[in-house]
């Protein structure tokens, strides 16, 4: 199906309707933003003396929406002025409007009168093959479109974002039985590609599938956990990072998103699922029940599972509330004996088999939940899904998981977990003892280079669909496409003749080994392949330099150690800049310091949209001395346009850096310089590795030529000087900085200044890095500087000397 999206129709402007709202608008698409008139005046409005027939006051709740919306953190779009592609209106005067979008949403109420209401409005101004679909996270899709048009019914579908759906992979699509297949192929392909989403085909069964199996699991969880005599804390820290799962664990995560959400779903699960043979966990454990009754929802109440107190004195007091007395106590920093004796294990999925088969209460717990949410996701097969895959894709997109239940069944052992399930009393569904008797042991294999899943209905393997186009690292591990490698990097085969370098360090840190990988990569490239890509799949791109081995040298004082490392790291930001092929670095998440420095100096960057980059190095006493000074001072002197003023542009930069400017996406990080036009976005990011390679590929067919080192960077010495320690002073005058603050400002205005140059001059990026050296040398020898770093290393977070 041929087809484009350039306007999109949002009916409903609530949380969820504003902020998907947002996101259209944030790939590029108009947005029509509609909800209802209010029913009377405001005392405000009344003031004014405004009546009902005001446009304003007939506009109030759609635009007091959107702004709730956009003053939100974090922030629903990339970049503030992208919310200029938003207009808004009501039901009453604009819904004519309608028949100019190529796509309509409806994001109201749960309430299926209603919502079949509005749709027969729709229905009056909806142009024929115009999309339309609903958001709804519970009512039966094929009830919605009832009494319809045939047009409308083929091309109505549910189209589940979850909230908030900026940052949320997960995109569910719902087919009615008359939904035309072509529209659900458009859906599907459009969510991937241009939404950035993990777009999931569902049946139109009761929640869906991330909702039916996260809800069950939170359920699940919570009633073991009493069961358990277990704490909030406790568990938090248990069901967090740490086993692959969202950072704010179980209770955090049910603050945040609201209790009375889950609530409402496990409540409507447990009335309308008469079948399900589990049913009666999707009943409210006593804990969720009290904190129901006293309307204690999490943040948006300002009690739930956690309660922040804030004393007359400012300072902030964290409690949680107690499962014996459901008052609140201090909140507890519980020392788990697995979770010790695992801290050395970096590898996600050896650290979970280990802690599943610790004995203790924790493994206990472990051994507890996986093995319920196990035996009830293989009976949920093909109730909810006839593949296996699906129900992974969904959880792990829609909550944040590394891994979904096959996959992490996967990672125990089908048939050792099997065995354990039944000591027990968990026994999964009879296909699982199926499969085993045919001598398949695992859900998911790669062949080929490809993904497969265990298919039930065939008794076979098949190829995972719709990961043709992506490069999986995990896979090309499997397919022996591993071409050579060290403790911190590994250089991979991705195809079409381009290598993949990618880091493995902790936090993709920079030390010595990515160094030597970036730079066996590089040789390799030219030596043999079309060009290379920098890329990973971890949490962050990288969290920057290495700084154990830095706080050695300066500890020892050893400064010759100290130029030779930071010589060695501008040598191969250069080399990176000057080789003989096409290097693309394809950033995402955190991105900063070194990991920005490597951006920077690449031939061109394939970013993903959510990209936090920037050069913080101000913050550990530094500046940077990758070449990160360096070039930002060369795009100042490229980018000036005839009318500039030179120094008001010079300390914008200078501002990014000594106030360690970090963006918010990588719309943002363009707006700042990090990124160039000639840099490209990706929204998905399991497409961006892809998307990188293609990158390459267009500069090597483009005849791609090696750059010269520029020797015409303008510098304004005295001038700039004399502005930044004008600043600095007020600043330091005013203690909005400390005197070591100051110290850092003035190497860093030095260097971009270009030194105590009599007038504005020309130099060189050699000549720029050497200044570059020089202030972060002098840097390490200062006590304070050791200080800071002292406190990120040992203290994990910055310190202000």
């Amino acid at each position: 199906m041929k087809k484009s999206i350039k306007k999109v129709a949002v009916l409903g402007s609530g949380i969820m309707g504003s902020r998907i709202a947002c996101h259209f608008a944030n790939i590029g698409v108009e947005v029509l933003l509609l909800d209802m008139v209010p029913k009377e005046l405001n005392d405000q409005e009344k003031k004014k003396g405004l009546t009902l027939e005001n446009e304003q006051v007939r506009n109030r709740i759609v635009d007091k929406a959107l702004q709730d919306a956009l003053s939100a953190k974090p922030s629903p779009i990339y970049d503030k002025e992208l919310a200029n592609r938003i207009a808004t209106g009501n039901f009453d005067d604009d819904l004519p409007k309608i028949k100019d979008a190529d796509w309509i949403i409806e994001v109201i109420i749960e309430n299926l009168e209603i919502k079949q209401g509005l749709f027969e409005k729709v229905e009056k101004y909806r142009k024929p093959g115009t999309l339309i679909s609903s958001n709804t996270s519970g009512i039966p899709i094929h009830l919605m479109a009832d009494n319809r048009s045939e047009d409308f019914q083929q091309c109505f579908a549910g189209t589940h974002f979850f909230n908030p759906p900026r940052y949320l992979r997960l995109l569910e699509i719902i087919p009615s039985p008359q939904t035309n297949p072509e529209i659900i192929d458009f859906m599907m392909d459009y969510g991937d590609r241009f939404l950035g989403k993990e777009t999931v085909l569902c049946k139109d069964t009761p929640a869906f599938i991330a909702n039916r199996i996260g809800v069950y699991a939170i359920m699940s969880a919570i009633h073991i956990i009493e069961k358990m005599g277990m704490g909030v804390s406790e568990v938090d820290k248990l069901t967090g990072t740490v086993i692959g799962r969202a950072k704010s664990g179980t209770f955090r995560t049910l603050d945040v998103v609201g209790l009375d959400t889950t609530v409402h779903v496990a409540t409507n699960l447990y009335q309308v699922l008469e079948h399900d043979e589990s049913r009666e966990r999707f009943k409210l454990p006593k804990s969720v029940s009290v904190l129901k009754e006293n309307e204690w929802y999490g943040d948006k109440s300002g009690k739930g599972f956690y309660h922040m107190i804030r004393h007359e004195d400012g300072k902030k007091e964290l409690k949680e509330i107690d499962f014996n007395t459901y008052s609140y106590k201090p909140a507890e920093k519980p020392k788990i004996k697995a979770l010790e004796a695992s801290k050395g294990i970096d590898n996600l999925k050896e650290r979970i088999k280990f802690l599943v088969n610790f004995e203790d209460k924790a493994g206990e717990f472990y051994r507890a939940t996986f093995y319920d949410l196990f035996r009830y996701c293989s009976f949920r097969i093909p109730e909810i899904a006839d593949e296996l895959y699906r129900i992974d894709q969904a959880v792990c997109a829609g909550f944040g998981w590394e891994y979904g239940p096959f996959e992490n069944w996967d990672i125990l052992g089908v048939k050792e977990t099997v065995q354990q399930m039944e000591k027990s009393g968990e026994k999964p569904a009879s296909w699982v003892y199926e499969m085993l008797e045919k001598g398949v042991s695992s859900f998911y294999k790669v062949v080929n280079g490809s993904k497969n899943y265990y298919d039930i209905a065939s008794k076979t393997y098949k190829v995972v669909p719709g990961l043709e186009d992506f490069i999986l690292l995990d896979t090309l591990k499997s397919a022996n496409k591993k071409l050579w490698g060290n403790e911190g990097a590994s250089i991979y085969d991705i195809g079409d003749e381009v290598i993949g370098l990618e880091f493995h360090t902790k936090m993709n840190s920079l030390g010595q080994e990515v160094v030597e990988g970036i730079n066996k990569a590089i040789g390799m490239a030219e030596k043999s392949y079309k060009g290379l890509v920098i890329g990973n799949e971890g949490a962050n791109f990288s969290a920057g330099a290495n700084l154990a081995m830095l706080y050695m040298f300066a500890g020892d004082q050893d400064f010759d150690e100290i130029d030779m490392m930071i010589a060695q790291f501008q040598q191969t930001m250069m080399r990176a800049r000057f080789s003989s092929i096409p290097v693309v670095v394809a950033p995402h998440n955190m991105a900063l310091g070194g990991g920005c420095e490597l951006s920077l100096h690449a031939d061109a960057v394939q970013a993903h949209a959510e990209l936090y980059m920037g050069l913080v190095e101000v913050g550990v006493g530094l500046i940077p001395a990758g070449g990160g000074t360096k070039e930002m001072t060369l795009r100042f002197s490229k980018n000036l346009v005839s009318g500039d003023v030179e120094l008001n542009r010079l300390q914008d930069t200078f501002m990014n850096i000594a106030t360690a400017k970090v963006s918010t996406s990588a719309e943002e990080a363009r707006n700042l310089g990090y990124l160039e036009q000639k840099d490209s976005i990706s929204l998905n990011r399991k497409r961006q590795l892809a998307d990188a390679r293609e990158k390459v590929l267009m500069l090597h067919d483009a005849g791609y030529s090696r750059p010269l080192e520029r020797e015409d960077i303008r510098v304004l010495g005295k001038s700039s000087l004399a502005l930044f320690e004008a600043g600095i002073t007020g600043m330091l005058y005013g203690s909005y900085i400390s005197d070591h603050d100051a110290k850092i400002a003035r190497k860093l205005a030095w260097v971009m200044s270009g030194g105590d140059l009599s007038e504005a001059t020309e130099v060189s990026e050699k000549y720029l890095l050497e200044l570059e050296r020089e202030a972060f040398l002098s840097l390490t020898g200062e006590k304070k500087t050791l200080e800071r770093i002292h406190s990120i290393l040992f203290k994990g977070k910055p310190l202000r000397n």
